[in-house]
């Protein structure tokens, strides 16, 4: 079997984190108990670039339970949980190319190893991997059924690929489920990110600016936990019903201009581009803090920092370095301007993850059973798929919901009963 992992000395360590993930994540595990008997991928080769972490781990082996033959590589240099990494090779035999921290052409070399596995499925975290087969192996297209994206920024950049026409196999936009993006997104995303930057800086968020760029479900996420922790909580969006929303959310909406030199910390969740750019650096107070926690390092404009700082002193805390301007200002880049709730905590709580990766193994099966009869375009993950998901999650955390009546029922069917 190859492999490329940190160290397998790791892999005790790393077996007890996906355990302990395991036990908040019941959902999966009875898709996982299901998938055993009935072997719904069993022939199936998939590859999945994903955040390598405890939770993903144990949506791997339920793929594996279902019989996929699975390899599995980091759609993030610095979101590999390394210990996951080497428990995922030498304890449950499935290849894993992934090193927290490494450099681009290693993390593109990883990118091939699981290009080179010849998939029939993928799964993507930022749809790097279906760039790369769609870009660079024309020889693939034919043999893929269909991929999964799990994450805001890839089901963007793959409506581009499918408007483009350059889209050659189905994909489903496992993000924008809801039983997705309503909880991972929102409830994962705010509390791993606020974990992220207390971890990075130990700083006290009561009474601190905190500046959002962005307030899709992510934003909305952080806005909620920072607020929740005594910060006073600052909006900057492009879209003007989100800017509404979120100024009758409790938050103050400001353009990043203005925002700039009275933000403490500063975190982008856009999807976009230079959100922070140099004009905003050089209104920035001395100390201010700024972080991303959107899916690339694009969001902060960092080659524009580097070349305003007269110094950089690298990692003055981990995965925090420290920018410092002419005049003596500092302004700390948090991860390399990476995923702040991979690359300094450790990503999604497992409860909410239960759900995504749960809506991922099924819509994996929903994708084999569909071979040949899906167009290359982006799907919804069909209704069914949610509707299971959220009931099952509902089971597990002993709460029960109404249901209609057969009289409820008639009456919301029906257009002849008005006032």
């Amino acid at each position: 079997m190859k492999y490329h992992v940190k160290d397998l000395k790791l892999a005790k360590i790393g077996k007890k984190r996906i355990e302990w993930a395991s036990k908040d994540m019941p959902v999966l595990k009875l898709i996982k108990k299901r998938f055993e008997k009935q072997k719904p991928l069993k022939g199936i080769r998939m590859s999945a670039c994903l955040h390598i972490t405890a939770e993903t781990a144990n949506l791997a082996r339920t793929l594996k339970a279902g019989g996929a033959d699975v390899v599995l590589c980091a759609s993030n240099p610095l979101s590999t949980q390394d210990d996951v990494a080497a428990s995922l090779v030498k304890d449950f035999k499935i290849p894993v190319f992934a090193i927290k921290g490494e450099d681009n052409k290693t993390y593109y070399s990883h990118i091939k190893a699981a290009i080179s596995h010849k998939p029939n499925v993928t799964m993507d975290d930022g749809a790097d991997l279906v760039s790369a087969i769609i870009k660079q192996h024309p020889e693939l297209h034919n043999a893929i059924y269909g991929s999964m994206e799990e994450t805001t920024t890839g089901v963007i950049r793959l409506r581009a690929m499918e408007k483009d026409g350059v889209l050659r196999f189905p994909i489903i936009a496992v993000n924008d489920a809801a039983t997705k993006n309503l909880f991972d997104n929102r409830y994962g995303t705010g509390q791993s990110t606020i974990d992220g930057i207390i971890r990075a800086t130990d700083i006290l968020l009561a009474g601190k600016n905190f500046v959002i760029a962005g307030y899709g479900w992510c934003g909305r996420g952080v806005a909620m936990r920072a607020k929740g922790m005594g910060a006073n909580v600052f909006v900057t969006e492009v879209n003007p019903i989100k800017a509404i929303e979120a100024q009758m959310d409790g938050m103050q909406v400001v353009t990043m201009s203005q925002a700039a030199p009275i933000g403490d910390v500063f975190c982008t969740l856009t999807g976009n581009i230079n959100v922070i750019r140099a004009e905003h650096f050089k209104k920035m107070k001395d100390g201010a803090i700024v972080c991303n926690s959107g899916h690339f390092n694009v969001e902060i404009d960092i080659p524009a920092l580097k070349k305003l700082a007269k110094k950089i002193n690298r990692n003055v805390r981990n995965f925090v370095d420290e920018y410092i301007l002419p005049d003596g200002r500092s302004i700390f880049l948090l991860a390399e301007g990476r995923l702040i709730n991979l690359s300094a905590a450790e990503g999604h709580p497992a409860c909410v993850m239960d759900m995504s990766f749960s809506t991922q193994a099924l819509t994996t099966v929903f994708c084999v059973k569909n071979k040949g009869k899906l167009s290359p375009k982006v799907y919804d993950v069909p209704q069914n798929i949610e509707k299971q998901v959220a009931t099952l999650k509902l089971k597990s955390m002993g709460i029960t919901i109404d249901k209609l009546t057969p009289q409820q029922k008639e009456y919301l069917s029906s257009w002849q009963e008005g006032t």
